[in-house]
């Protein structure tokens, strides 16, 4: 029966891998990869031989058709990003909207997301949060952060490395000095580091430290005038 696999991979350490993961790629018709070369590194680990295509974001557009018909034809096929939960950040929206309105089976199997373990090991409220993902680079930056100045609940935004430290400073600037912040990096790999302080204490940690790897940014939400502030999440250097 065709039906179409969302199948997460780790975001560092391939020991996250699932067996169910691996199960799914090894018996269904075709795998869609966001860089098959990344990928092929995880099969050959997993000792995988199913054959792979490339579905990434500059050719998702083209491929979706094509890849919808060989799944009305029968074909079960497994969508993968090079690291986490396809779309999250990553393609696989455009091809599970045209299954869902083609009637054709989706199956989502649960595994990595960088930014769950971020958010938790974070120390802010996680009981209701909004994940931002990344940030417009320029044409709707400024809008984007008014619009979120009041955003009660806690806020996680994926970061380049080469722009935290903007990023950071722009939290000061228009979430306020004092705003909690948690920066977590590397996650799962040898090199995770997890920074908790105030926007202004963090932002300094990493002027003075050069950030490296995967970020992700936690960041606490408005307090509005005259509810009590939750304490202050420990500063880890």
């Amino acid at each position: 029966m065709s039906k179409l696999y969302i199948v997460p991979t780790p975001i560092g350490n391939l020991e996250d891998m699932t067996f169910r993961a691996i199960k799914v790629l090894k018996e269904v018709d075709l795998i869609l990869a966001e860089d098959t070369r990344t990928s092929s590194k995880l099969l050959k680990h997993f000792e995988i031989g199913t054959h792979m295509h490339s579905h990434h974001m500059h050719n998702e557009h083209k491929t979706v058709e094509g890849i919808i018909k060989r799944l009305q034809a029968g074909e079960t096929i497994a969508l993968i990003s090079d690291a986490g939960t396809p779309a999250i950040s990553d393609p696989g929206f455009l091809l599970t909207r045209a299954c869902v309105e083609n009637d054709i089976p989706v199956e989502c199997l649960p595994g990595a997301t960088a930014f769950v373990p971020a958010l938790v090991n974070s120390g802010l409220p996680n009981e209701k949060f909004v994940f931002e993902g990344f940030l417009p680079d320029k044409k709707g930056r400024q809008t984007r952060f008014l619009a979120l100045a009041e955003e009660t609940r806690t806020m996680i935004f994926y970061v380049s490395p080469h722009k935290l430290v903007k990023t950071l400073a722009e939290f000061a600037q228009y979430f306020g000095a004092d705003r909690p912040v948690s920066v977590s990096r590397e996650l799962s790999k040898m090199h995770e580091e997890t920074v908790r302080g105030t926007a202004t204490e963090v932002l300094a940690h990493f002027e003075k430290k050069e950030p490296r790897g995967e970020i992700v940014a936690v960041v606490g939400g408005f307090v509005p005038v005259g509810k009590v502030k939750r304490e202050k999440p420990e500063y880890d250097s």
